[in-house]
């Protein structure tokens, strides 16, 4: 599995390629040290768990010469650990992405951007650590998108590759999502619409942020869809809401409510109501309900919908694609 990183290394060694062999070196998160770092590497997850640097030119190359059809980047929220939590749920989603397409001549490949969350202290604490943390790595991935943008215009014509590009954001992640295109916008220029579909699950942002007003407007120039999943019992976006009242700020979050007014956001936002079934797939926190059903291990009604909209190119499938605000069943 390929990822993308801006954690700090166990030996603090800054060089993409080992000294001895001038090739990929096996590399080492450090497990303490979650400040993050402003270099970003590229990198495979080999099967027996270990790390490779291989740099970016080599993970482009890859990735452009893989026989995939699209590409799912997966950022994921705040308190994830590497082993215990982002790397398990990301092979879960490649596992079903295979199910779901085996038959339907599409593929789909997972790519992790992984960006460094503590655990010492208990969530709350974790949750301050988190924020700064996501704000620090978004400066980091706007670099992403600049060799992103850089290795296609170096191949264009012939050589180009436009293999469509979705990206899966689950809350905190989000706000790392909105930093980096914030950065970009800032200090290149308007970020060019790059993506098929943004999926924003429990986002962790204020609900007006995809307003044209708002930081976060950004997010629906840069893809043909972004659909919004949200729950109003979501224990975590509750817990969110309180925890920014140190930042005052009281405005309630996006994976709480879904977008503050659709008619303030773009046509191509879409809300998704997950009030039905997001405690049973995630109990009791009803927070991470974009993978299996809770129950059988099977992949759940959120994930089947993000499957469709990939599938079709339409938020829900070509039936609900009409519909601007849609609701998850658990039948």
């Amino acid at each position: 599995m390929k990822f993308i990183t801006n954690y700090p290394l166990n030996d603090g060694f800054q060089n993409t390629y080992d000294v001895n062999t001038n090739g990929p070196r096996t590399i080492e998160l450090h497990p303490n040290d979650r400040d993050p770092s402003k270099q970003v590497r590229y990198c495979n997850r080999n099967d027996d768990g270990t790390y490779t640097e291989i740099g970016s030119n080599q993970f482009l190359e890859d990735l452009r010469g893989e026989r995939t059809d699209e590409i799912l980047l997966y950022i994921h929220g705040f308190n994830n650990q590497p082993e215990s939590s982002v790397f398990p749920r990301a092979e879960q989603l490649q596992k079903f992405y295979d199910q779901a397409f085996q038959n339907k001549r599409k593929s789909v490949e997972v790519v992790v951007l992984l960006w460094p969350c503590d655990n010492d202290f208990g969530v709350l604490f974790d949750y301050w650590d988190d924020q700064e943390a996501s704000e620090m790595s978004g400066y980091a991935f706007f670099r992403v998108l600049q060799r992103f943008m850089a290795h296609r215009e170096n191949n264009a014509g012939d050589n180009a590759c436009y293999r469509p590009i979705n990206i899966l954001a689950h809350s905190m992640g989000t706000r790392l999502l909105r930093l980096a295109l914030e950065n970009y916008n800032n200090k290149i220029s308007r970020v060019p619409a790059l993506f098929k579909n943004i999926f924003m699950v429990a986002s962790d942002v204020k609900n007006k942020t995809l307003q044209r007003d708002q930081s976060g407007y950004a997010i629906t120039q840069v893809a043909r869809n972004i659909a919004v999943y949200y729950a109003n019992d979501d224990l975590a976006m509750t817990a969110s809401k309180v925890a920014n009242v140190r930042n005052k700020s009281l405005s309630r979050r996006l994976g709480h409510t879904g977008p503050r007014n659709l008619e303030k956001v773009s046509e191509n936002v879409y809300a998704i109501d997950c009030d039905n079934i997001n405690n049973t797939y995630d109990n009791p926190k009803g927070h991470s309900y974009f993978l299996d059903d809770g129950v059988t291990g099977n992949a759940g009604k959120v994930f089947d919908h993000i499957a469709e909209t990939i599938l079709t190119g339409r938020v829900g499938g070509s039936d609900a694609h009409k519909a601007r605000k849609q609701i998850i069943h658990k039948n």
